[in-house]
């Protein structure tokens, strides 16, 4: 699925996001397609790898597991790696 067409996309922002991610407040009872949209809204603009780490370890693991897609663009983490975008 294309996480980055639906509409819950579109509006978030990144409270919304890591609430929904995490599932607290705002994102308690979430359904699973709307944490993968929070998920891939995280990792599009990059907040995931400036957080915690267990927000980018585990958007490394949706990635590596295919649940969600890489970023267009390129974006570097806290360590100052490189997280390769697909340029789309």
């Amino acid at each position: 699925m294309n996480y980055r067409k639906t509409k819950l996309y579109k509006k978030l922002d990144a409270y919304t996001a890591c609430s929904i991610a995490e599932g607290f407040c705002e994102g308690e009872g979430a359904s699973g397609e709307d944490q993968f949209t929070a998920w891939q809204w995280l990792v599009d603009t990059g907040r995931c790898w400036s957080l915690q780490g267990w927000y980018g370890r585990t958007a490394n693991d949706l990635l590596e597991n295919g649940a969600i897609k890489r970023p267009i663009k390129n974006h570097k983490d806290y360590y100052g790696h490189t997280i390769p975008g697909t340029g789309e």
